[in-house]
């Protein structure tokens, strides 16, 4: 697979930096399924994201397509339900990938810890803007049953959660899977949220596995939890319309063309 170093400007976050990487002998104007990736180059390197995608492909259980590994920045105050990030994402970065490259259906997004709750914020503020979200052991915090109180930013994530909770309509028509290891202190938030979102009518499903809060277990979760993901969300990919940037505030072309604002910082081989 091929990367092309990305940084996305002018967001309400600063610069937003990431990886496109594709397989190898595609163009941009092919259109592939897109999967964003929450702290991804962590997710490349140490739960072997790529590898895992590569080996589904050639065993035919997953199309080819386009991975955005996001590299997270500061990534606390980022992730921790930052509304100005969600905004970011989906009002910058995601355009920005979908003007430069072809991208067939709605992208699938996933994350871990924080990464989790950033994604789901972000189809949460943003509502049909992923065909899925991928949450790994997600830091759903809640003031009820949690002792993290001395985190920096408490008060917005647990804001954020109960906002989710006391919703009474499904906000969201992706399929969601949620993962969590079964060693966890935080097993019970992700019970509790899997469980808020199925009762208020979103397609949801938590798997518990075997492990903690680290980078193998969320590696063994992959297989077969993300793969069954990716194979729904990407069903007839090539048979549906594709997905073209539209105009928005932050004033992104839509001819196709690479965006002025794109910088392409260097290309390199390999995982």
């Amino acid at each position: 697979m091929g990367r092309t170093r990305i940084t996305v400007t002018g967001t309400p976050v600063g610069e937003v930096d990431l990886a496109l990487v594709t397989p190898h002998g595609t163009r941009r104007t092919e259109a592939l399924p897109l999967l964003l990736a929450h702290d991804g180059p962590e997710y490349a390197r140490r739960a072997h994201l790529l590898q895992v995608l590569h080996d589904a492909h050639l065993a035919g259980r997953v199309p080819a397509m386009r991975v955005a590994l996001l590299r997270p920045g500061p990534r606390n105050a980022r992730y921790a339900a930052n509304a100005h990030y969600a905004e970011a994402l989906t009002e910058h970065v995601l355009p920005t990938v979908l003007t430069a490259y072809r991208t067939v259906g709605r992208p699938t997004i996933m994350g871990a810890s924080l990464g989790a709750l950033a994604a789901l914020q972000a189809e949460w503020l943003r509502p049909g803007t992923f065909a899925g979200l991928f949450l790994q052991s997600g830091s759903f915090f809640r003031k009820r049953i949690d002792g993290e109180e001395s985190f920096e930013h408490w008060d917005r994530v647990t804001t954020f959660v109960s906002q989710v909770s006391r919703a009474r309509r499904r906000r969201s028509h992706a399929r969601i899977v949620l993962t969590c290891g079964s060693a966890e202190g935080n097993l019970r938030n992700n019970e509790l949220m899997a469980r808020t979102l199925e009762r208020q009518g979103h397609d949801v499903d938590l798997d518990v596995v075997p492990g903690r809060h680290d980078w193998p277990s969320w590696h063994r979760a992959f297989d077969p939890h993300l793969l069954d993901l990716l194979a729904l969300t990407t069903l007839g990919a090539r048979a549906v319309p594709t997905i073209r940037a539209t105009q928005t505030t932050s004033g992104i072309a839509t001819d196709g063309a690479l965006p002025a604002r794109i910088a392409l910082v260097d290309r390199a081989t390999g995982p």
